[in-house]
């Protein structure tokens, strides 16, 4: 091949989309490898030859961020491609230096020309940071097109941490699906929760693909962000969740600022639980950097499915969702939440009975303190999980997490979930904003 030799920077997901969307079949560029970061397992791997396409009759490998500049010179890169997302602005300048010191350039790809057009009304659900509140949020919009009489499929974020050829398209209906393809603990969490409200979920791989398996089964489709992603599919109505428990965040991240300046509608979740100070805030940044913007705002109540007095002067162990933790940055959860509300005697921490890649996980990300987050990456993973909480002393385990752990994991000890919904207060409301794009009939009318 003779051609712009490229490298792309990404975290098994985004990064593989690029790929497809502006490389694969154009002989005008080589692709000489992916760099993986941020999900344990990814590098060492191969992108195959399935998936990249007659110029790549082996594939394109997968190896390690850490050797980026020694990728750089040895292959003769002329430019790296950053393609994941919810890190800091001076993450992605850091990596940006190191490319431009080993001499390559330095690009990002803009979302226009990394979305697929559509032939069915596009409702995308993004956030300007991991655990703002997407998935509750599209769950509510699958709701109401669902209550009218829509059918709707849900287009998750990749989540392709097995065999990537299987997971081309991939169409989850019935939670055997789920069990059918292997699915980690990660994306169980956010798949199960839909398919527990009746959405039929497709992902996987090929995003061309996956947008034309699914465009022939529903009436809309619904886009559910990964992390603080731009959509893949060009949106009809992007909806971004913005996160007032951590204010200034949605100026910060890559690409979260991104989703601000380009959102129909900016979601203020979380409002029951955020200070004041917090609120003002973020809705602050909305109206100085997308004035254009509606604004929802919405609250996050959370509910404990089964008796909560049981929580009252118990030693609780609170497992949270694993992503809103480490690179999300979050310091508490639904669990921790409801175990304060409840009268919990004291959070048990975790740490010192954390074994392999959990105890890891905390040496990774230390602010994460005295609370277990749920990872599960891959079988062993989440082995290791089970194992750190049945070696704790909890008396009690609260299962924070978007699906029941209880599924997945054996427990020792007794455990009780806790989830959350989202809960429009006031005007206008989601159904006044599908209401008008003629999406559902009978909103109430959006004040002037």
């Amino acid at each position: 091949m003779i051609g712009r030799r490229v490298l792309i920077a990404g975290a098994a997901g985004r990064d593989f989309h690029n790929f497809n969307l502006l490389f694969r079949g154009r002989p005008e560029f080589e692709v000489v490898g992916f760099t993986a970061t941020q999900i344990p397992n990814i590098d060492g791997r191969v992108y195959p030859p399935q998936l990249a396409g007659d110029l790549y009759p082996h594939g394109v490998p997968i190896r390690p961020e850490a050797d980026l500049e020694e990728i750089v010179r040895s292959e003769r890169v002329d430019e790296v491609l950053f393609s994941y997302s919810d890190v800091t602005h001076d993450h992605v300048l850091h990596v940006a230096s190191r490319a431009l010191a080993a001499g390559a350039d330095f690009r990002l790809a803009s979302p226009s020309s990394t979305q697929l057009p559509s032939t069915k009304p596009v409702v995308a659900v993004c956030a300007v940071r991991t655990g703002a509140g997407k998935s509750q949020t599209t769950r509510r919009v699958a709701s109401l097109l669902r209550e009218a009489g829509k059918r709707v499929a849900v287009l998750r974020h990749p989540m392709p941490y097995g065999d990537l050829t299987r997971q081309a398209v991939q169409r989850f209906a019935r939670y055997e699906d789920l069990d059918a393809a292997d699915c980690t603990i990660e994306e169980r969490e956010e798949y199960e929760p839909h398919l527990a409200e009746g959405n039929l979920v497709f992902a996987g791989v090929d995003y061309a693909a996956i947008l034309a398996a699914a465009e022939a089964e529903a009436d809309v489709i619904l886009w559910d962000g990964g992390n603080n992603d731009t959509p893949f599919i060009a949106p009809t109505l992007l909806v971004v969740v913005v996160d007032p428990h951590r204010p200034g965040h949605e100026l910060r991240y890559h690409p979260g600022e991104t989703n601000l300046r380009l959102a129909d509608v900016c979601v203020v979740n979380k409002v029951d639980s955020a200070p004041q100070e917090g609120i003002d805030a973020v809705l602050d940044s909305i109206r100085i950097h997308n004035p254009r913007a509606r604004v929802i705002l919405a609250a996050s109540p959370f509910h404990v499915e089964g008796d909560a007095g049981q929580i009252a002067g118990k030693r609780v162990l609170a497992v949270e969702d694993g992503p809103t933790l480490t690179h999300g940055e979050m310091t508490y959860g639904a669990a921790v939440l409801a175990a304060k509300a409840n009268g919990a005697a004291s959070l048990v921490d975790p740490r010192p009975f954390a074994v392999g890649s959990i105890a890891e996980t905390f040496a990774a990300y230390p602010h994460v303190g005295a609370l277990l987050p749920a990872m599960g990456y891959g079988p062993k993973q989440t082995e290791e999980l089970r194992e750190t909480i049945a070696r704790s002393d909890a008396d009690l385990v609260l299962i924070g997490t978007p699906i029941d752990l209880r599924r997945i994991v054996e427990l020792d000890k007794p455990a009780l979930r806790v989830t959350y919904r989202l809960q429009e207060v006031g005007e206008p409301t989601l159904a006044d904003l599908l209401s008008e794009l003629g999406l559902i009939e009978e909103a109430a009318p959006v004040p002037a």
